[in-house]
């Protein structure tokens, strides 16, 4: 699990192939690694990856097709955000976030308004349902809070820091983006399926 609260803005600089999927390379000098292991789990670009090899600034993960499939900004060349797998003991600064993509969406105004800088996005069909005026989002790995919703589109302000020490200081509109939505949202349209079925039967 993550915060989406991001630590460090790293550099995919390698992708080599693999038979399903590439393992990537990512310098992350501004990110501290002295408590990192194999085996651990790091959210790149908002998805939940494991550390497959690590050095000093930099680790290895592998990604699988599937993964590549449905997300954007695993390639080499990328920069992306990064967050280590939060502690049970650690302040959630953001919201609870599972690393897992939910839909890629497109950025259609990224523009300054006033001090912070106005944010409106186009989710994919099979997300708005979850998306709520004052609930949270994560875009790229960061969590945010979404100010309007209309149809398939919200609207979201970025304060000036969260611009600066993220891959936001260079998104353009156009832009494709990782999504994922709140996971309260998701366990209660379940709740509500299910319920919808036990009365069926």
């Amino acid at each position: 699990m993550f915060t989406g609260i991001i630590s460090a803005v790293g550099h995919i600089t390698s992708s080599q192939p693999l038979a399903e999927g590439v393992r990537l390379m990512i310098d992350a000098a501004a990110l501290n690694l002295s408590d990192v292991a194999v085996g651990d789990s790091i959210a790149v670009n908002g998805v939940c990856l494991t550390v497959v090899a690590h050095q000093a600034t930099r680790f290895e993960v592998d990604v699988s097709r599937v993964t590549l499939d449905g997300t954007e900004g695993l390639h080499a060349g990328c920069f992306v955000n990064l967050e280590k797998a939060m502690r049970l003991s650690d302040r959630v600064g953001g919201h609870l976030v599972s690393g897992h993509v939910d839909g890629v969406g497109t950025v259609l105004v990224f523009e300054p308004r006033g001090e912070s800088w106005f944010l409106r996005l186009q989710a994919p069909a099979d997300c708005p349902r979850y998306i709520a005026r004052k609930g949270s989002i994560t875009v790229n790995g960061i969590s945010l809070t979404v100010n309007e919703v209309s149809g398939s589109t919200c609207e979201i302000n970025i304060i000036p820091h969260t611009r600066a020490v993220t891959t936001f200081a260079a998104l353009q509109a156009g832009d494709p983006v990782n999504l994922e939505v709140d996971l309260l949202a998701r366990y209660a349209e379940r709740a509500r399926e299910w319920d919808a079925q036990a009365n069926l039967g």
